[in-house]
Protein backbone atom coordinates (compact mmCIF):
# COMPACT_ATOMS: atom_id res chain seq x y z
CA UNK A 1 0.00 0.00 0.00
CA UNK A 2 1.11 3.53 -1.04
CA UNK A 3 2.00 5.46 2.22
CA UNK A 4 1.28 9.30 2.14
CA UNK A 5 2.83 12.14 4.51
CA UNK A 6 1.08 15.23 4.58
CA UNK A 7 3.68 18.89 5.29
CA UNK A 8 4.09 21.79 5.04
CA UNK A 9 1.52 23.41 7.27
CA UNK A 10 1.60 26.61 10.12
CA UNK A 11 0.09 29.09 11.29
CA UNK A 12 -0.27 31.80 8.84
CA UNK A 13 -2.51 35.71 8.56
CA UNK A 14 -5.43 36.23 7.12
CA UNK A 15 -4.39 37.25 3.18
CA UNK A 16 -1.20 34.94 3.43
CA UNK A 17 -0.34 31.96 1.37
CA UNK A 18 1.15 28.10 2.13
CA UNK A 19 1.56 25.50 0.31
CA UNK A 20 1.18 21.73 1.24
CA UNK A 21 3.36 18.72 0.29
CA UNK A 22 1.93 15.02 -0.23
CA UNK A 23 4.60 12.77 -0.34
CA UNK A 24 3.73 9.45 -1.53
CA UNK A 25 5.98 6.10 -0.65
CA UNK A 26 5.88 5.26 -4.62
CA UNK A 27 4.21 6.60 -7.68
CA UNK A 28 0.37 7.42 -7.66
CA UNK A 29 -1.22 5.72 -10.55
CA UNK A 30 -4.83 7.21 -9.68
CA UNK A 31 -6.53 10.41 -8.78
CA UNK A 32 -5.26 12.42 -5.51
CA UNK A 33 -7.46 14.82 -3.27
CA UNK A 34 -6.66 16.78 -0.64
CA UNK A 35 -9.35 16.77 2.06
CA UNK A 36 -10.03 18.88 5.91
CA UNK A 37 -11.34 18.47 8.77
CA UNK A 38 -12.14 21.70 10.51
CA UNK A 39 -13.14 21.21 14.48
CA UNK A 40 -16.33 19.81 14.67
CA UNK A 41 -17.24 19.59 11.24
CA UNK A 42 -17.42 16.70 8.72
CA UNK A 43 -14.44 16.15 6.76
CA UNK A 44 -14.97 17.20 3.24
CA UNK A 45 -12.59 17.01 -0.31
CA UNK A 46 -11.39 20.16 -1.04
CA UNK A 47 -9.45 19.85 -4.73
CA UNK A 48 -8.50 16.16 -6.62
CA UNK A 49 -6.17 15.81 -9.80
CA UNK A 50 -6.79 13.28 -12.42
CA UNK A 51 -3.99 11.09 -13.64
CA UNK A 52 -4.17 13.35 -16.79
CA UNK A 53 -3.98 16.67 -14.51
CA UNK A 54 -7.29 17.45 -14.64
CA UNK A 55 -8.26 19.34 -11.72
CA UNK A 56 -11.50 20.26 -9.43
CA UNK A 57 -12.42 22.18 -6.12
CA UNK A 58 -14.77 22.77 -3.52
CA UNK A 59 -16.74 26.04 -4.44
CA UNK A 60 -15.52 27.50 -1.24
CA UNK A 61 -11.71 27.56 -2.25
CA UNK A 62 -12.09 28.04 -6.32
CA UNK A 63 -9.98 30.56 -7.50
CA UNK A 64 -7.35 30.82 -4.39
CA UNK A 65 -6.33 26.80 -4.26
CA UNK A 66 -4.18 25.38 -6.69
CA UNK A 67 -3.64 21.35 -6.82
CA UNK A 68 -0.84 19.97 -8.47
CA UNK A 69 1.93 16.94 -8.71
CA UNK A 70 5.57 16.91 -9.41
CA UNK A 71 6.87 14.75 -12.94
CA UNK A 72 7.50 11.44 -10.95
CA UNK A 73 4.22 11.64 -9.79
CA UNK A 74 5.49 11.25 -6.29
CA UNK A 75 4.16 14.01 -4.47
CA UNK A 76 1.39 16.18 -4.63
CA UNK A 77 0.91 20.18 -3.42
CA UNK A 78 -1.50 22.48 -2.79
CA UNK A 79 -1.07 25.66 -3.47
CA UNK A 80 -3.49 27.98 -0.98
CA UNK A 81 -3.54 32.06 -1.10
CA UNK A 82 -5.93 34.55 -0.23
CA UNK A 83 -6.20 32.36 3.04
CA UNK A 84 -9.15 33.12 5.34
CA UNK A 85 -9.47 32.20 8.78
CA UNK A 86 -12.89 29.70 7.69
CA UNK A 87 -9.86 27.28 6.02
CA UNK A 88 -8.42 26.54 9.33
CA UNK A 89 -8.01 22.94 9.18
CA UNK A 90 -6.30 19.77 9.34
CA UNK A 91 -5.16 19.11 5.87
CA UNK A 92 -4.70 15.07 4.52
CA UNK A 93 -4.24 13.75 1.36
CA UNK A 94 -5.48 10.25 -0.18
CA UNK A 95 -6.58 8.46 -3.43
CA UNK A 96 -9.72 10.19 -4.96
CA UNK A 97 -11.95 8.19 -4.10
CA UNK A 98 -9.96 7.47 -1.01
CA UNK A 99 -9.92 3.62 -0.28
CA UNK A 100 -13.28 2.20 1.92
CA UNK A 101 -12.65 2.57 5.37
CA UNK A 102 -9.55 4.21 4.85
CA UNK A 103 -6.96 5.29 7.95
CA UNK A 104 -6.29 8.72 7.83
CA UNK A 105 -3.14 9.73 9.06
CA UNK A 106 -2.08 12.69 11.16
CA UNK A 107 -2.73 14.98 8.13
CA UNK A 108 -0.85 18.66 8.65
CA UNK A 109 -2.37 21.66 10.66
CA UNK A 110 -3.42 24.58 8.95
CA UNK A 111 -4.31 27.51 10.87
CA UNK A 112 -5.74 31.38 9.54
CA UNK A 113 -5.30 33.91 12.43
CA UNK A 114 -4.15 37.28 12.84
Amino acid sequence: QVQFAESGGGLVQPGGTLTLSCAASGSIFNAMGWYRQAPGKQRELVATISTRGTTTYTDSVKGRFTISRDNAKTTVFLQMNSLKPEDTAVYYCASYPPPYAYAWGQGTQVTVSS
